[in-house]
């Protein structure tokens, strides 16, 4: 287990509360479960291990080895421009953009959720129905004629709207849509059989309602956010499909070496142990590559999932409200 302090974190499930499922794994192995709370509260239907739950922005890193996989095939480079690619115009955007500047959030384009300027996403849909943001191009309008923000590659600024462009890229060289592409080469292939982009309003059985706490009391997530995930966020999965993600990519099921440790790279460094590569974050302690991991949060979502290097665990924590219990991760790392 190498460093990870797991009577700590035991500890600390025992003191905190919080509704969703934890698990805490290593090369196939359960080392811990912990499941609370309930994924339809009105009916009293409890959360279970193999409930479904958003993640928010931890699917960017599904878009990521899609465009990984294209890359593999031959059919893109990171260096591949987005005119190259995408038959459409951005004119007031750079002309030397990259797929390696959009996934690394270095491009410089504008975004249509800026989290350094707003802090509450549901105010995005107050004026435009969530029922209409079904695929990537429908965010397009929200940004395609903004100006930059800075030069392709000068600064790290964490953007959706780049994941969005990277999905309409994946439609574009592949062929199928979005969701079906990443279904079918990302999904199935990695034995994640409980996984998908479903659909608000058609949400499939053992799947957890998101729920917001703000000064009317308690409400589901309904109309906060897109009606179906995409490329920058919103699929759903179970805390067991995210182990076999991890294991399939740390495996090569999904990538070949190359390009997945090309995936791996840390190439920002955005705060002292904090590095971002393709759609995934990455951590330093004490000069050591710790973990490479994913997090996401909506009204009514928060997760993390990570892969720890050195002693081959994983950890899951998928949570049906927006507070994210991080106590739990600085016990499972500092104790």
């Amino acid at each position: 287990m190498g460093n990870l302090k797991t009577e700590s974190l035991k500890r600390k499930l025992n003191e905190e509360d919080f509704s969703g499922v934890l698990s805490l794994s290593s090369q196939g192995y359960s080392l811990m479960e912990k499941i609370r709370g309930y994924r339809n509260e009105a009916e009293g239907l409890p959360n279970l291990l193999d409930t479904r739950f958003q993640i928010a922005s931890g699917c960017k890193i599904f878009t990521a080895v899609a465009i990984c996989q294209l890359v593999d095939q031959g059919k893109l480079t990171f260096d591949t421009t987005i005119n190259q690619c995408l038959p459409r115009s951005f004119p007031l955007w750079n002309d030397d953009i990259t797929l390696h500047h959009l996934l690394t959030h270095t491009s410089g384009i504008p975004d249509y959720f800026d989290e350094d300027e707003m802090d509450n996403y549901e105010e995005l849909w107050r004026e435009r129905p969530t029922y209409q943001m079904k695929n990537p191009v429908d965010f397009l309008p929200l940004f395609q004629h903004e100006a930059m923000k800075h030069t392709p590659g000068e600064a790290f600024h964490y953007n959706n709207g780049a994941f969005i462009l990277l999905g309409l890229v994946v439609e574009e060289v592949s062929g199928q849509s979005f969701r079906d592409y990443v279904q079918e080469h990302v999904f199935d292939v990695a034995g994640m059989g409980a996984s998908g982009y479903f659909s608000m309003d058609r949400l499939p059985e053992q799947t957890a309602l998101g729920y917001i706490d703000d000064e009317s009391g308690k409400r589901t997530n309904s109309y906060a956010l897109p009606i179906i995930g995409g490329p920058d966020g919103g699929a759903y999965v179970t805390v067991k499909d995210m182990e076999c993600f991890w294991d399939a990519l740390i495996h090569h099921k999904l990538l070949n070496p190359d390009t997945t440790n090309a995936l791996l790279t840390p190439y920002q460094k955005v705060t002292e142990d904090i590095y971002y590569g393709y759609g995934v974050w990455l951590k330093k302690q004490e000069d050591e590559w710790l973990k490479c991991y994913v997090m996401g949060y909506d009204p009514g979502v928060s997760f993390h999932s990570a892969y720890y290097m050195d002693s081959k665990t994983t950890l899951t924590i998928c949570s049906n409200y927006s507070e994210f219990p991080f106590s739990f991760v600085l016990a499972l790392e500092q104790g």
